[in-house]
């Protein structure tokens, strides 16, 4: 397993319940900032395999980013359950809920 690979993973696995992180600050954080998308593909291809919480983790504007309705409306529930509040359009207010690991 590739470093970066390896250190997102640990990221993601850390992000507290009623928290939630955005993919290009868990790939910051991971060593490489650009590497949204690489995010993106971990969690699609392992989070199941690492029980990884992936409900926490939205786009940079926070909101959710999954287009399939299934998915989308499971992250919903998902937040919700940890007493997140998402708006209608899928919104999450990053000042509020946002995790930042380097200052706790």
């Amino acid at each position: 397993m590739q470093p970066f690979t390896q250190k997102a993973l640990e990221i993601i696995a850390a992000i507290p319940p009623g928290k939630v992180m955005t993919y290009g600050q868990i790939a910051a954080a991971a060593g490489s900032p650009r590497a949204a998308r690489q995010i993106v593909r971990i969690l699609h291809s392992m989070s199941a395999k690492y029980h990884l919480p992936w409900h926490r983790v939205v786009n940079a504007a926070g909101q959710i980013a999954l287009q399939d309705e299934e998915g989308y409306q499971e992250q919903i529930w998902n937040l919700e359950a940890e007493d997140i509040e998402v708006l209608p359009n899928g919104q999450i207010d990053l000042t509020r809920y946002q995790h930042h690991p380097e200052t706790g």
